[in-house]
């Protein structure tokens, strides 16, 4: 699980100018009134000035003053007159931070959300379709589903009935993904279509399945950098789904924010360890070949050509168990250094891992059963898979311990040459598998990116 996977304008005043002068709340109130009267001409060449709305009168790049936040701490650090004075002026206007203001393109040749860096929130949901729902019904709906993704993943309000949850803030990276799962081709008398990757998983001994928390006629990927981006994303999707579909399950998680760390660095689960090492990477020759179905040959049906698999698995982690070992010993589980990730073997994170390796004693350095061997893909017949998880807490059991782990996704070209041979051998020895607990499954057939004006899936549904 750990081994698989970026000058000052003249109308402001110094602070010490600031502080010498004490402005009540009436002049200040009027002083901000003026400033509200400048225009873009008269700001620095650096302040960017947001419109409330564009010319359609959607929410686009909302305004950000960021002045409430400022005297708010002013008050607090220095009292209420220094903080009126010292307080930014509202000329001053804040933009959005790269944070909020990064953008995914929704048409292209992949979906958004599989190869986009790890967001900050996720959401996943699966849905099936209503009693008497088909193929008109399904495709009018991934219709509305895309349509909802486009404008959002731009940074602008649902068409219709918007909950103003996101207003104020920027896309923050938000990607929308859709896929549908096994049970969705015989809903829609599309059977002949099914591609035959899309065949069920077999059972693995890890594996304590809930299956109302599993598959699903239809699955959707949700990711952004913001809570409540991401929220808002979520909702307008469970509205858009009417009478048409009905939530099965639906699951939340987080990753590291982005600039949390003073570096750009591979992503830490709940058990500590750097998790995702040896992820795939599009810079490499077969990096298309192992996670995209090909635009040509028999590898499915045309329909998914440029699409992909996602294997979705809720993964328990028992951390009051793997926190009673010690720093050493998860490490010999796991193969790595908990520190930085460098294998047991020596080295960097990157350094390739020698698995031959002995100690004076003659025992191997990295176990036998340790999880970074075992899921190495020269030791599964080159079988790889780009992993983008994210982790999750749901509160606290009844006995008093954490529900908590990993909701794993993983996307491959065809699952029945990566994720089950791997997750075979996984259970056949991992010393990891003592420590975790799959709890729900899903796989999912995600076709390639919509084209401009075109809606996802709309080549199996209209094809």
């Amino acid at each position: 699980m750990a081994d698989h996977s970026t000058p000052e304008t003249s109308s402001q005043r110094t602070t010490s100018e600031a502080s010498s002068k004490v402005t009540s709340p009436r002049e200040a109130d009027a002083e901000n009134a003026s400033t509200k009267k400048a225009t873009p001409e008269n700001a620095s060449p650096k302040e960017t000035v947001f419109e409330e709305t564009s010319p359609k009168g959607v929410f686009s790049r909302r305004r950000l003053l960021g002045t409430a936040g400022a005297t708010g701490l002013a008050l607090g650090a220095a009292g209420g007159a220094v903080g009126y004075a010292a307080a930014p002026s509202a000329e001053k206007a804040t933009p959005l931070t790269s944070l909020g203001a990064d953008a995914v393109m929704f048409h292209g040749k992949h979906q958004p959300g599989i190869t986009n860096a790890l967001q900050a929130r996720g959401h996943l949901v699966a849905f099936d379709l209503a009693a008497g729902a088909g193929r008109k019904e399904a495709a009018a709906l991934l219709r509305r589903w895309s349509a909802t993704a486009q404008r959002m993943m731009a940074g602008e309000a649902a068409a219709h009935d918007d909950t103003d949850i996101a207003r104020d803030a920027g896309p923050s990276s938000l990607t929308v993904t859709f896929g549908f799962g096994h049970s969705f081709f015989a809903r829609t008398a599309l059977e002949k279509q099914r591609p035959v990757a899309l065949d069920p998983l077999p059972d693995f001994s890890s594996d304590h399945l809930d299956k109302a928390r599993s598959n699903g006629d239809l699955w959707v990927q949700i990711g952004a950098n913001d809570a409540l981006v991401a929220f808002h994303a979520l909702r307008a999707i469970q509205k858009d789904a009417g009478s048409a579909a009905r939530v099965r399950w639906q699951m939340s998680g987080f990753n590291r924010s982005p600039g949390a760390t003073e570096q750009p660095m591979t992503a830490r689960n709940l058990m500590g360890q750097i998790d995702g090492t040896r992820n795939p990477k599009p810079s490499e020759s077969t990096f298309d070949q192992r996670i995209f179905v090909p635009a040509s040959g028999s590898a499915g049906p045309a329909w998914m050509a440029n699409g992909s698999y996602a294997v979705v698995r809720r993964i328990r982690m028992l951390l009051d168990d793997w926190e009673k070992l010690s720093v050493k010993a998860q490490e010999d589980v796991i193969g790595r250094k908990k520190s930085n990730g460098a294998p047991l073997s020596g080295g960097t994170e990157t350094t390739t891992m020698n698995l031959d390796k002995t100690d004076p004693d003659g025992n191997l350095v990295v176990p036998i059963n340790a999880h970074a061997r075992i899921t190495r893909p020269d030791q599964n017949g080159g079988a790889a898979m780009l992993r983008r998880p994210f982790s999750f807490h749901d509160g606290i059991d009844t006995d008093g311990v954490p529900d908590a782990g990993l909701l794993f996704v993983c996307w491959q070209a065809d699952p029945l040459r990566a994720f089950v041979p791997v997750q075979r051998k996984l259970d056949r020895g991992d010393a990891l598998s003592t420590f975790i607990r799959h709890e729900s499954s899903g796989l999912f057939a995600v076709p390639g990116g919509a084209a401009e004006g075109e809606y996802v899936g709309q080549r199996l549904l209209e094809g």
